[in-house]
């Protein structure tokens, strides 16, 4: 009997580890695997003048963690926001929309808003409205990646003085060595063109032009002062994973520049870190694949 009772007693333990286990919506690592806290993650900021935030953009745990850490950095920097989701010709649109010149509706239909705008991204420029913060339209307008891909960066030259206001300066610095380039153009196969390259490129370099706007230029570099000045940016996590994309071109523009990044990852046990995501980004944030997506 006391051999029957403590088979049962184990099974019941056993089960009961089986069933407490967490089912944690995602977990925080850094570049080398290792767990990190969100308060660990957001101190290290202190030292960096630029956060590039990596999303999927359908993943609902980076969008409300891109709102969360806005909200702590605004509460303790001064903090300017800005965004790949937003073209850089609706800047006006986009201000209209900040100063309540415009509401929501109207700002909906004269800008090129992506579709899942109102529930991943509208959050975040409200904030910025509500707490009188920047917020940037970074990203190249469409029509001139769509150029880019078709004949190269050279057929920029043919833009206007007022179109090329929109993108970053040329010429276009460009490296098809990168890592994220070199691995865009092996996914798409017999699709892939270098100029389709070169259009991610004009992407990453007016999305870092733009943000250098707002960035002070740094005369000495120290890895131990604090910066009082951030720009945090919304971008896919592809346009900064590995420290390429936009990053590389924030050091073309001054080498001085302190940077930090976050990237986003599915995997079936966010609890453990997938070996092949090792130095993605300084953070990594890594979801379970069965998350909900927003569209």
């Amino acid at each position: 009997m006391r051999i029957l009772a403590s088979i049962l007693l184990t099974l019941f333990l056993g089960l009961s580890s089986v069933i407490a286990q967490d089912k944690p919506a995602y977990v925080l690592y850094n570049s080398k695997g290792k767990k990190v806290s969100y308060s660990k993650m957001l101190k290290s900021f202190k030292k960096s003048e630029v956060i590039l935030f990596g999303e999927y953009h359908d993943n609902p745990i980076s969008h409300w963690l891109e709102l969360e850490v806005t909200k702590d950095l605004a509460a303790n920097y001064q903090l300017s926001l800005g965004a790949e989701m937003i073209e850089a010709d609706d800047q006006k649109h986009l201000n209209n929309y900040l100063t309540e010149v415009i509401d929501a509706a109207e700002f909906d239909t004269i800008a090129r808003l992506w579709n899942n705008y109102k529930t991943d991204y509208k959050p975040l420029v409200d904030f910025a409205r509500d707490s009188n913060l920047k917020f940037i339209a970074t990203n190249v307008p469409r029509r001139y990646a769509r150029i880019v891909a078709r004949g190269g960066f050279e057929a920029l030259d043919t833009l206007s003085a007022t179109d090329k206001t929109y993108i970053a300066p040329l010429p276009i610095a460009f490296d098809p060595e990168i890592k994220t380039y070199k691995e865009m153009l092996t996914m798409m196969g017999d699709h892939g063109s270098p100029n389709i390259v070169k259009a991610q490129a004009i992407k990453d370099a007016t999305m870092a032009h733009n943000i250098m706007k707002y960035v002070p230029a740094r005369k000495k570099f120290s890895l131990k002062s604090a910066v009082d000045q951030k720009f945090l940016h919304y971008n896919g996590a592809y346009h900064s994973d590995f420290h390429e994309g936009i990053e590389w071109q924030i050091h073309q523009i001054n080498k001085k520049t302190r940077v930090s990044t976050i990237s986003t990852v599915m995997s079936s046990d966010p609890t453990k870190f997938p070996k092949d995501h090792l130095g993605r980004a300084d953070f990594i944030i890594v979801v379970d694949e069965d998350m909900t997506r927003t569209y």
